[in-house]
């Protein structure tokens, strides 16, 4: 009687390398207008910044949930690695933690995190997963600076992300597409209210009433 031998089970295809850049000039494209527009912006518009027909982007979202959820992610790892970028400096600790909050709050995570409301699953692997690792990093950046004796003991790893987050976006009431230059001078502001004495030089000048109203 002849054997029958079971074929080799196939590995999945690595994705195109083509397919690899699109999928990132999507999220890229999605990342920017999310945070201009709110996660409501047309995603053909989505499409047409990035570059890619409509069919592109259903093929690697298919809904806007999914689109969002991986942008969010996104944005997160890109802060863990900042996180992770500030523990690999081996000077002063808290100038590493200083260079983590300026990163951090130029990916505009305060933009982004309120995308997570009441209807999106919040307990996503992805998202879980990608939080958590955030966090971890955190507490480890702080943790050195505690250790040095240059990072005031009364303050947590919330304490800093809700500062950051609420620091880096507009001010309420206004629509300024030139706040973000306010941002690194307040948050500056803030760490050298961790610390004393001051070390550091605000970026810019000093923001007037009048200048903040024009905006």
């Amino acid at each position: 009687m002849p054997t029958t031998t079971t074929p080799a089970p196939r590995k999945a295809p690595r994705p195109r390398a083509d397919a690899l850049r699109n999928r990132e000039r999507i999220v890229t494209a999605a990342r920017e207008m999310f945070v201009e527009h709110g996660p409501d912006v047309p995603l053909d518009e989505v499409a047409r910044r990035a570059g890619v027909g409509n069919a592109t982007v259903y093929r690697n979202f298919p809904d806007r949930e999914a689109l969002v959820r991986e942008v969010v992610c996104s944005v997160m790892d890109r802060t863990a690695e900042a996180a992770e970028a500030a523990l690999t400096e081996t000077g002063d600790a808290f100038t590493a933690l200083e260079h983590f909050v300026h990163t951090a709050a130029d990916e505009r995570i305060s933009a982004l995190c309120p995308m997570i409301s009441d209807t999106f699953d919040q307990h996503h692997p992805d998202l879980e997963a990608s939080r958590e690792r955030v966090e971890q990093l955190v507490e480890e950046v702080m943790g050195r600076a505690k250790a040095a004796g240059q990072l005031r003991s009364d303050v947590g790893v919330g304490d800093l992300l809700i500062v950051v987050s609420q620091l880096s976006r507009p001010p309420a009431g206004t629509d300024c597409g030139r706040g973000d230059r306010f941002v690194h001078r307040h948050l500056q502001l803030f760490l050298d209210g961790l610390r004393a004495p001051a070390r550091s030089a605000l970026p810019g000048t000093a923001v007037t009433i009048e200048e903040l109203r024009r905006c």
